[in-house]
């Protein structure tokens, strides 16, 4: 069994999970705002999580459309100093705790579009695999095949660092990941988000609210101190 917390942190790769908001926008004195090519650029004067500069960060707003998901705000947040950098999907609309699921049993659904945010977490049921919030989580908007695939990239490194057990392990987990894409294998897809910023956007896609004990139990990331999107227009 491969430990869930070898497969938590996508920041190998650029591609984790986060967040928590935090309303700083409400003290007017926390940020300084400006327009740049439609884009809403600000300076929050707050610590950066990872490298604690004091210099402010720096977030970018934008907001567009997403078929079948509706208007969102894409965040950005960067520290100058360190490099460290941050993105996360924001509804315009308020979205309570939520899970989709979709069984994947055809090549087909690999195109199937997906909004993942930075607190949610995915689940391969069948494959007994979760990729949690780690430190470094951002959001992405990608398709189940390119999810699939990072799952993928996630098992090779660990390979790489492994025992003879393990290495044996990801090597059987590689070639159900790639039956799973090839449609000649199937397993149900979850995205599990205490925030309900996130969705699998096909018809055949089942979703459900979470109750309040499933929430607690997600982790939903580090706090980052970015605007909710309500307060950006």
């Amino acid at each position: 069994m491969i430990s869930q917390e070898k497969l938590s942190d996508w920041a190998i790769h650029d591609y984790s999970y986060c967040q928590m908001i935090s309303r700083v926008s409400r003290d007017p004195r926390g940020a300084l705002l400006r327009t740049t090519e439609g884009n809403m650029e600000s300076t929050i004067e707050q610590p950066c999580p990872v490298c604690h500069s004091t210099s402010g960060l720096t977030m970018i707003a934008h907001t567009t459309e997403i078929p079948y998901f509706g208007e969102h705000t894409q965040l950005t947040v960067v520290c100058d100093a360190c490099g460290w950098k941050h993105t996360d999907f924001i509804p315009a609309e308020g979205r309570k705790p939520g899970s989709w699921s979709l069984q994947i049993d055809s090549a087909e659904y690999m195109s199937t579009r997906i909004v993942r945010s930075g607190s949610c977490t995915v689940r391969l049921v069948e494959l007994d695999l979760e990729a949690s919030p780690g430190g470094a989580s951002t959001g992405y908007v990608s398709n189940i095949e390119g999810v699939l695939m990072r799952f993928e990239d996630v098992i090779r490194t660990l390979q790489r660092d492994s025992e003879d057990e393990i290495v044996e392990k990801c090597a059987e987990l590689l070639i159900e990941l790639e039956r799973v894409r090839s449609g000649a294998s199937s397993l149900e897809m979850q995205l599990l988000d205490p925030f309900g910023h996130s969705q699998i956007l096909h018809e055949n896609a089942v979703s459900r609210e979470l109750s309040e004990e499933e929430a607690s139990l997600l982790d939903s990331g580090p706090m980052v101190p970015v605007f909710d999107s309500s307060e950006l227009s």
